[in-house]
């Protein structure tokens, strides 16, 4: 079993608003990816965290009539309680106005400066308030914003600015001596040919005309801006500092995976590459840069009245059914799609149908058959070793696959499995094995296949599906802790046959997903 560490970060989303359920995709896949990680035995530090800063926090603020802070506190408020309702369980949560994280950012900023990385001076430009971006006129799509498709509108200010052209020809070969470290590859070939062969641009880097922000040290009419501000939250969570690192810093940077979304990808494989670089600091190892999750076709969006809640949905139908909708539809490089029909449908099909089916009937099975007790299998025939063949190699394209941060077709790897194994009970009909005596070591053989092939579906389910994943385990093997089960299971699945036979399955089955009637329940929640 690995024994080194695995520190996984989300992006730091804006307090300004509760997370639709797109947002929440950075948490569910690092959440897990990270579970997967501590399955397997590493020493894992999990991140997750809230951008406070900014203008539009400042903007919202002032429309209620309360500080910036009491407005960013009910908002973290609420997304911390929309990611329990989908079972996100990082290790640490940071905000940008924690005074750790305000003082280490002061710092770098400090040293940026002395060493002339960083530059005063004058910008004028395309802003794009809701990003929080400048934009040069090459850059913007039909005069709009290119990741929001907003407005934008002419902005002039003193700032200070990051010299990012410096550092052009070092970045260009970082890129080509760490070809893994941009995740999909498309996403570094966009980086490449639109922002950094053009010509990289010096990045403005503060702004003097808000006040919500860390001050500069020595300007205090400035305030940091947000791309050194929230980036610097994936070091400072772990005890950067500029003046003196913490030990926990030594232990866990550099990041094993920053998993983010495609539409802030530039200044993940651009400005912090650029910004490590120059405090002389590791470097992540990799940058997932997620698609997004469309309303159908369309960007979720409030004023298009086409938004979904994680918490609402976890409600209706479960917080792992959520997880697991999310996960399976999101492809590696295009964007993935939900509407309610299809989470509905997914749910039916894949959760209640071919999951949860397989379990009920497999141990309803076992109990009428063999009184509840696990059979000890006899010698397998050509289907019980095909069938073992594929868990062990289930559990193999599994691991391959989110290494790759693949999950989708990790998950479809997995439901795979479960498909097969009911397809096996069709082929052998344990029913009919039933009725003929001469037949029932051979009935003992299907089921002890059917009950261990569930067993390595509740380990391979368990990163996405974690609440399922147990109570799979406590039906399969009631006298045990499913919880204490899940943290040893991995190292199990490399040999078929490590359920004990002569244990006793649960008495009474429980339904792991109910069946929905989808258009009632659609009407109902119009």
């Amino acid at each position: 079993m690995p024994s080194e560490k695995y520190y996984i970060t989300t992006a730091i989303p804006y307090a300004t608003q509760k997370p639709h359920i797109g947002n929440c995709y950075d948490h569910v896949a690092a959440d897990m990816l990270a579970r997967w990680k501590r399955m397997q035995g590493y020493d894992v530090w999990f991140l997750a965290g809230i951008d406070e800063h900014g203008e539009k926090v400042e903007t919202k603020a002032a429309q209620e009539g309360i500080t910036p802070q009491q407005f960013a506190d009910r908002i973290t408020a609420g997304m911390q309680s929309v990611l329990r309702s989908v079972d996100v369980q990082y290790d640490q949560f940071i905000r940008t106005t924690d005074d750790y994280h305000e003082a280490a950012v002061a710092a770098a900023f400090q040293k940026l400066y002395d060493q002339g990385d960083i530059y005063k001076s004058e910008y004028e430009g395309n802003y794009c308030t809701p990003c929080e971006s400048f934009w040069t006129p090459s850059q913007l799509v039909d005069g709009k914003c290119p990741d929001c498709g907003r407005p934008v509108a002419l902005a002039k200010e003193e700032a200070y600015f990051l010299r990012q052209s410096k550092y052009q020809a070092w970045l260009e070969q970082y890129y080509a001596e760490h070809p893994d470290f941009i995740v999909p590859i498309s996403r570094k070939n966009e980086m490449l040919n639109t922002f950094i062969k053009p010509g990289l641009q010096d990045l403005c880097v503060t702004r003097s005309t808000i006040t919500w922000g860390v001050p500069v040290p020595f300007d205090p009419k400035h305030v940091v801006y947000v791309w050194i501000d929230a980036l610097s939250n994936y070091a400072t969570a772990v005890g950067f500092n500029a003046a003196e690192n913490s030990d926990q810093y030594r232990k866990y940077w550099p990041a094993d995976l920053h998993v983010i979304g495609k539409d802030i990808c530039r200044f993940h494989v651009i400005t912090w590459p650029i910004l490590l670089h120059a405090l002389g600091e590791p470097q992540p190892k990799r940058v997932f840069a997620h698609p997004w999750l469309l309303f159908g076709q369309d960007k979720m969006s409030k004023s298009r009245g086409n938004v979904i809640y994680a918490d609402e949905l976890a409600e209706l139908i479960g917080g792992d059914a959520v997880r697991y909708y999310m996960l399976v539809e999101m492809p590696l490089a295009v964007d993935g799609s939900i509407t309610r029909e299809a989470v509905l449908e997914r749910c039916n099909s894949d959760l209640a149908n071919i999951l949860g089916n397989l379990v009920n009937r497999t141990l309803a099975m076992t109990n009428k058959y063999f009184g509840g007790v696990i059979p000890a299998p006899g010698a397998p025939a050509a289907l019980e070793l095909g069938l073992q063949a594929l868990a062990l190699e289930t559990v193999e394209r599994t691991a391959t696959a989110l290494e790759e941060c693949r999950i989708a077709d990790a998950i479809e790897t997995i439901l795979a499995l479960a498909k097969r194994l009911n397809k096996y009970i069709d082929e052998t009909l344990p029913w009919a094995l039933a009725k003929d005596e001469s037949k029932r070591e051979y009935l003992g053989t299907v089921l002890y296949h059917l009950l261990e092939g569930i067993r390595y579906l509740a380990a391979l389910f368990a990163p996405s599906m974690p609440a399922t994943a147990e109570s799979i385990l406590r039906q399969l093997q009631p006298t045990r802790d499913a919880a204490q089960t899940l943290r040893e299971i991995w190292p199990t699945l490399g040999v078929f046959g490590g359920l004990p036979s002569g244990e006793k399955v649960t008495e009474t089955p429980t339904p792991l997903f109910a069946r929905i009637d989808t258009e009632k329940v659609l009407q109902a929640n119009e």
